[in-house]
Parts: C-alpha cells; sequence; structure tokens
C-alpha cells in the first residue's frame, strides 16, 4: 500500500496541472448533473413495516379520503379580536378556492364546520325537546285511556249486576237481549280503547328508540368536547387540507403551491401561518455558524502550518472534495427519496475529514522538507507514509457508514451512503489532489523564515528527551478519566427518542408560529391529533353503527390523557371505522407516546373490534421505536467490522479491544451530554436553543457510525507512532510515550479541526442540524483529548508490551499493510525526521 501511494504521490507531483485539471473537470461534471437531474428534498422520515404504516394502508384501501397527507393552515386576527364577517367571508372564500388546486382532495372550511357543529348540538337538542314533548302527549293520551278504561269497567260491572238481577227476577228474552246488546257495545269500546294503546305503545316504543339514539349522539357530542377549528374568542380558525397523496410520497411542490395559493390572498387584520406538515423548512446546508467554524479551522491551520499557503491548502482541498461528494449525491435526489439533512451531513463530514486528511499528509511533507529532502521526493514518502494512514482510516469510517444500510432504514442507509461517497472523495482528494498542489507550489509552502533553516542540524535535534509516565500517573489517569465519562454519561440513561415537531422550527418561521397558535388557541394535543382506527370482523348493520361507535368512542375516552374523541369516517362496507383522538399533550410529550401504547394494548372492543393508530405523533413514535431497536445491531456489526481492520493494522488483539472500550465510554457521555442540553435544557441558551424535546431519533445510530470511525482515525495515528516506536526496538512503555509526543501535535490539531467544523453547525436553525453537530463536535472533543490523548496512553503503559502481543498463527496469515510506512524509509534512509511518526 504504500509503496503504491508513493508512486501516485510523485506521479500527482510530477503531472500536477493535469491532476488539478482533472478535479475540476469532476466538480463540473458533478455540478452539471446536479442542476440537469437534481431533485426536492424530503423532510419526511420513513420506516416500512411499521404498525402506523399497515394502518396507513388499511385507511387508503378503504377510506382513501383520511389515508392522504393532510396540511394545517392558521389564521389568526392581529388585534386579537374575533373575526369580522368579511373577513370569515375571505377566509372561507380562500378555503374553497384550495380544492381545486392539484394534489389537494379537499378543503376543511373552518367556520362551515363550526356551524355544522353548532347545528348538530342544536338538532340534537331539538331532538330532546321533541322527545320531551311527544313523551308528555303520550303519557297525556295514555292518561285519558286509563280514565276511559276505568269507566268501561265501571259500566261493565254495572251492567253484569243488572243482568245478575234480571235473570235472578226471572226477566224475559227481550230484557235480556238489551243488556246483552249494551255489553256488545261495551266490548267494543274495550278494543277501541285496546287499539288506541297499542297505537300508543308503539308511538312510545319509537320515542324510546330515538330516544336511545339521541342519548348515543348526545354522548358522542360530549366526548368530542374540545376538538374544533375555531377558538372560543373567535379570533383563530384552522383551515384543514387534505391531500390525494400520503404524506411521505406528498411532493414538495403541491405543499408550495398550497402555501402560495393562501399566502397570495392577503386578508386585512389577519395574519396566516402553516403547519410543519407542509411548511417544515429544508435546512440550510452552509450559513454564518459553519463559515466560522472554518475560519477557526484556518486558525489551527496556521498555528500548526506557520503559513498562510499550507493553511490554506487542506481548506481548498477539502471544499473541492465536498463540492465533488455532495453534488454528486444530490445528483440522485431527483430519483431517490433524499432526507433534508443528508447533504448536510455530506458537508460536515467533507469538510472535518478532508481537512484532517490533508493536514496529516502536509505536516509529514513540511517536516520532510524541513529536514532537507528534495520536494518531490518528500511528496511521494508523505503520501506513502501519511496517505497509508489517511486510507485506513478513511476505510473505517467508509465502513462504519456503509453500515448503516444493514439496519434496515432506508433514509439512514442513503445518509451513510452519502456520508461515505463524501469521506471516500476526501480521501482521494488527499491522496491525488494535495501532492499536485505542493508540486506546484514547492518550497513556499514554508514561510520565508523557515526556508532559511531547510537542512538545518539543530531542526530535528531540538527536541527534548522522552520520557515514560509513571505506573502511578497511569492508573489515576485511567481511573479519573473513566469516573469522569461515566458521571457524564448518566443523563444518557434518560433519553427519549422522537422526531422534531413545530416547536423546534426556527422561533420566527412560519411553522413554529403556527404551532405556538395552535398550542395556545386549541391546547397542545391539537398539534398532533391521533388517528384510530376500528376494524370490525364483519359488516355492521346501519342501525347498529352509532351504538358500535359510541361503545368504542367510550372505551378510548377512559384512557389517560384522552382530552376529546370523535368518529370522523366510516368505510362504505362499515367495516373500518376512523376516529380522532385528541390527547392532552403534544405529539413528542411522554404522555402522548404512553397513550399510543396504551390504545394499541386495549383488547378487541366487544370481543372483535381491534383498534389500530396511525397519524403522524404514531409514525414519529414507531420510526424511533424501530431506530432504538437496531442500535445494538448496527453497533456490533461496526464495531466488528473496525476491530478487524485495527487487528490487520496494528496486528495486535488487545489494543483494538482497549480502543473499542474507549470509544463506548466516550459514545455514551456524548449521549450524556446530549439528553442534557437537548432533552433537560440544561445550557440551552448557550447555543441558542429555544425549547427542548425528546432527542432526534436516528441521532444515536448516526453517531455510533461516525464517531466510531473518526474515533478510530485519532487511535490509527497515535498508535501507529507507538507501534512503530516499539518495531524499531524502543521498550514497549517508552515506545507509548515516544509514539505519543511525536503524534499529539498533529491529532490535537486534526481534532480542533473537527470540534470546529462540527461546531460550526450548533448555531444552524434547524434543530436537527444543531444536534448532529453538537453530537459530533463534543463526541470528537470527548473521543480525542479524553480517551485518545489521556485514557489510552495511560492504558498502553499499563499493559506494556502485552499490548502488542498476537498469536503466531494469527500473526502468519494477516498480510502485512505497513501502516508506518516501513519499507519506503528503509529505501529512502536520508528521510528521518526527528522520530516524526508515520502519522504526521
Amino acid at each position: 500500500m504504500a509503496s503504491l501511494l508513493f508512486r501516485l504521490g510523485s506521479f500527482a507531483a510530477r503531472r500536477a496541472w493535469a491532476v488539478v485539471v482533472s478535479w475540476i473537470v469532476i466538480l463540473g461534471i458533478a455540478v452539471g448533473a446536479f442542476f440537469a437531474f437534481g431533485g426536492g428534498l424530503s423532510n419526511s422520515f420513513d420506516i416500512p413495516g411499521t404498525a402506523s404504516g399497515a394502518v396507513t394502508d388499511e385507511l387508503a384501501a378503504k377510506l382513501p379520503d383520511t389515508a392522504g397527507g393532510t396540511g394545517t393552515v392558521v389564521y389568526q386576527t392581529t388585534d386579537g379580536a374575533a373575526f369580522t364577517d368579511a373577513q370569515r367571508q375571505a377566509i372561507s372564500e380562500v378555503a374553497s378556492s384550495a380544492e381545486s388546486l392539484p394534489g389537494v382532495a379537499s378543503v376543511i372550511d373552518p367556520f362551515s364546520a363550526n356551524d355544522q357543529q353548532a347545528a348538530q348540538a342544536q338538532q340534537i337538542a331539538d331532538g330532546q325537546a321533541q322527545l320531551e314533548t311527544g313523551l308528555a302527549q303520550l303519557d297525556a293520551g295514555q292518561a285519558q285511556l286509563d280514565a276511559g278504561k276505568a269507566q268501561l269497567d265501571q259500566a261493565e260491572q254495572q251492567l253484569s249486576a243488572a243482568r245478575d238481577q234480571a235473570v235472578a227476577a226471572g226477566a224475559g228474552a227481550e230484557q235480556l237481549a238489551a243488556l246483552d246488546a249494551q255489553q256488545a257495545q261495551l266490548d267494543a269500546q274495550k278494543a277501541a280503547l285496546q287499539t288506541q294503546q297499542e297505537t300508543l305503545d308503539a308511538s312510545r316504543a319509537q320515542l324510546e328508540s330515538g330516544a336511545e339514539q339521541i342519548a348515543q349522539g348526545t354522548q358522542l357530542l360530549d366526548l368530542a368536547t374540545g376538538l374544533g377549528v375555531v377558538s372560543e374568542d373567535g379570533s383563530t380558525a384552522i383551515v384543514n387540507v387534505s391531500f390525494t397523496e400520503p404524506r411521505l410520497e406528498l411532493s414538495d411542490e403541491v405543499k408550495q403551491d398550497t402555501i402560495a395559493h393562501f399566502e397570495d390572498a392577503p386578508i386585512d387584520g389577519v395574519e396566516v401561518s402553516f403547519g410543519t406538515d407542509i411548511a417544515q423548512g429544508v435546512p440550510q446546508i452552509f450559513g454564518v455558524g459553519e463559515a466560522v467554524g472554518l475560519v477557526f479551522a484556518a486558525i489551527v491551520l496556521i498555528v500548526m502550518l506557520g503559513s498562510l499557503i499550507a493553511a490554506a491548502l487542506p481548506i481548498v482541498t477539502a471544499l473541492v472534495g465536498v463540492g465533488v461528494g455532495v453534488t454528486a449525491s444530490l445528483a440522485f435526489s431527483g430519483v431517490v427519496d433524499m432526507a433534508s439533512v443528508t447533504p448536510v451531513l455530506g458537508v460536515m463530514l467533507g469538510l472535518a475529514v478532508g481537512i484532517d486528511y490533508s493536514l496529516f499528509i502536509v505536516n509529514r511533507h513540511r517536516k520532510q522538507v524541513l529536514a532537507g529532502v528534495a520536494v518531490r521526493e518528500s511528496i511521494g514518502l508523505a503520501t506513502g507514509t501519511s496517505g497509508t494512514a489517511v486510507v485506513f482510516a478513511g476505510a473505517t469510517v467508509i465502513v462504519a457508514l456503509l453500515a448503516l444500510n444493514v439496519t434496515g432504514v432506508p433514509f439512514l442507509g442513503l445518509m451513510g451512503t452519502v456520508g461515505a461517497v463524501c469521506v471516500a472523495v476526501a480521501v482521494l482528494v488527499a491522496i491525488t489532489l494535495a501532492p499536485a498542489i505542493l508540486g506546484l507550489i514547492g518550497t513556499r509552502l514554508l514561510n520565508r523564515t523557515a526556508r532559511a533553516t531547510i537542512g538545518a542540524p539543530h531542526v530535528a535535534k531540538s527536541a527534548k528527551p522522552v520520557k515514560q509516565m509513571s505506573t502511578a500517573r497511569a492508573v489515576v489517569t485511567v481511573l479519573v478519566s473513566v469516573v469522569a465519562l461515566l458521571i457524564v454519561a448518566i443523563p444518557s440513561l434518560s433519553m427519549r427518542l422522537g422526531l422534531p415537531d413545530g416547536s423546534s422550527e426556527p422561533a420566527g418561521s412560519t411553522s413554529y408560529t403556527s404551532f405556538q397558535i395552535v398550542n395556545e388557541e386549541f391546547g397542545a394535543g391539537a398539534n398532533g391529533p391521533l388517528l384510530v382506527t376500528a376494524t370490525l370482523p364483519d359488516p355492521i348493520p346501519d342501525e347498529e353503527l352509532l351504538a358500535t361507535q359510541l361503545e368504542i368512542a367510550q372505551t378510548i375516552s377512559e384512557l389517560d390523557d384522552v382530552v376529546a374523541v370523535a368518529p370522523v369516517a366510516t368505510s362504505e362496507d362499515n367495516t373500518l371505522i376512523a376516529f380522532q383522538v385528541l390527547p392532552a399533550e403534544g405529539p413528542n410529550s411522554a404522555s402522548t407516546e404512553q397513550l399510543v401504547k396504551d390504545i394499541r394494548a386495549l383488547p378487541p372492543v366487544g370481543g372483535d373490534i381491534v383498534l389500530g393508530v396511525a397519524g403522524q405523533a404514531a409514525a414519529n413514535i414507531d420510526i424511533s421505536e424501530a431506530l432504538s431497536a437496531v442500535l445494538p445491531i448496527y453497533l456490533v456489526v461496526v464495531v466488528g467490522l473496525s476491530l478487524l481492520i485495527m487487528i490487520l493494522v496494528f496486528r495486535s488483539l488487545l489494543v483494538p479491544l482497549i480502543a473499542t472500550a474507549g470509544f463506548v465510554l466516550s459514545l455514551f457521555a456524548t449521549y450524556g451530554l446530549i439528553v442534557a442540553v437537548f432533552q433537560f435544557g440544561w445550557g440551552a441558551e448557550l447555543i441558542g436553543l429555544h425549547s427542548t424535546g425528546p432527542i432526534l431519533s436516528f441521532l444515536p445510530v448516526i453517531l455510533v457510525g461516525i464517531l466510531f470511525g473518526l474515533a478510530m482515525d485519532y487511535q490509527l495515528f497515535l498508535a501507529s507512532g507507538m507501534r512503530e516506536a516499539y518495531v524499531h526496538g524502543s521498550p514497549a512503555r517508552l515506545a507509548v510515550a515516544q509514539g505519543f509526543r511525536a503524534g499529539r501535535s498533529v491529532v490535537i490539531a486534526a481534532a480542533l479541526i473537527m470540534v470546529s467544523v462540527f461546531g460550526g453547525f450548533i448555531f444552524s436553525e434547524s434543530t436537527i442540524i444543531r444536534s448532529i453537530g453538537f453530537g459530533l463536535a463534543f463526541g470528537v472533543l470527548l473521543d480525542a483529548f479524553v480517551v485518545r490523548m489521556l485514557l489510552m496512553p495511560a492504558l498502553m503503559h499499563l499493559l506494556g508490551s502485552s499490548a502488542w502481543w498476537l498469536p503466531r498463527w494469527l500473526d502468519r496469515i494477516l498480510p502485512n499493510v505497513d501502516l508506518e510506512g516501513a519499507a519506503l524509509e528503509r529505501e529512502h534512509p536520508g528521510v528521518q525526521t526527528g522520530g516524526v511518526p508515520t502519522a504526521g
């Protein structure tokens, strides 16, 4: 590997302009492809096979009107007064005309919906009044019938007594016939009364049946109290837009057309804002904070390399690499669904590793030139030695990022692939373009003072003798480092995962404004209502539908944190009923998450009616749980693959193991810091964070891949110097000190550059970008300065020569990758630079 890279670096130095022009052409092709084939970015994060996804599929099949995506448009008067008639009419007209927009299925006019709700309540009230009147009339009629029956009974008794007397007196047939005729008249009257009684009974049964339906309707109306689209004071109204396509398939063009339709029809005295379902902004890829981070990285480079030209080279090559990697990846955004955070991640990684990888080669070359090595020979040697370490370090990061595809999460796998592409380009740029530029600038890489000292003997002999650390110091360092990291990691035990909602949007944005207005006027749960489905095994008769809806609604309403529930749709075959459920708190709250679990845990209603939950809040919960479940699997895959690489590189078993253990400590400490700031809000104001909530659901997985790769970068550069000193004959513990001293300056500079580049993204407007930048910045800070610079050297000292133990059988079958470039140094004995390790 080292010899191959030596030839590549030497070729790049000889054919510098050809290499530079080639990269310019590649950059032009990538940019052209982006403009020709690039598409829009998505803010949706989806995982196939979730419970909410299955419910959505069922809705699409039987209730397509409820399966499409939805958009929230919020109107509010500027003075806080109730809408005037003119304002109400204008809002209704804009809402009605929106139904003609492409991709829009229906639009609910809030005032019509409010009027309908009021009309339903009035209808029930009128029905109740009519019922009471009818029952009163029936009672009056029953009283009259009862009185008539009493009179007939009395007359019948009198007639019966008269006939008995006539018979006893020996009355004739005519007299008895007359009495029998009177009895027949009484029987006829009794039959008539019986008919009237049957009519009354039928009417009463009908009224009682109506009373039951009215009671059921009243109960359903009571359960729905709290679900509304016009605020109590009449100053705020919500226009709900339903789209023909599901949320995850809804194009950005349809969303933007909808927003433009409402914005292009301003209403005097009324402000309009839009929910995150249609207006969540695509984060800015590069802003002021990122530029400041890049400036800080440039300052570190100037201090490290001693000249503006040398400091500019890693930044220029990194920018070229980012330009190629990100634009080439974005060129595929027209054919694949790419999350908006994906290119930002590519920029983060491309800049950070691009600067670092070029720095390692430039710094090595600079020291060799100072030692008197010819420029072109030095470029080849720097590429062959430090370039070998760069390739293996980059391979570790690439493996970790590509392994995101094993999670089975499409958007996460794509993020990892794009990140891996950007890292791979950064490696190629570092071992080709950087040597070419070094060949063009020659000794101008050094400042005037440094050029005057090229080849001077004192340059290589100025270093002080290296002393190994004491065992007591090593023990204390290990204990303090481990305890400190464990303490910082404590908040990670309380980590909750979720996806950002409107409260996470930039303050002052339309999505943030909409979220806050809905929260204040309609309650926190109105920002994330749940869609609950009830699946019936057999079609239910129409006359039983209301009772079934009530039974289901009552079952749901009995759960904790349910504010309101109402049926919203029923399939044509009466086998699927959809309900809207208003939770007590917002979509990212712990109570709403528990409510979703409680609904799903309910036994079948009535023994055979199965409930399911869909909606944005439920989908976010499903995605978070799925990502949490794949984290351990992903960690095992990444660590396993990287352990194999490190065993191959270091020819040791213990060094990779302690390196990995140290990473796990720094990873959970990083999780602890993220939870403390973004979930608990400790020090959130220091970074301008205006709201707290659950941790971005895919952040823990992303951090595992990226931070593990970067941590192994620094492990490679430090430990390779230690191994080089050990292989060259230094005692194991002295070799630790020699390798650490030789590589510490470049690793410190590289880590500071990483922290500054990632840290610049902490001040992004997007909470997603903030949290990723924060996690990467502090992850690198903890791992580089606590684990790699303190814990690892101390553990290596305590292990002594056993750190480099490797079974003989394994040593025989492992290929020699010559990470330190020992073969090159034997071929070029005049390039020794005072014990400078291959890493730097």
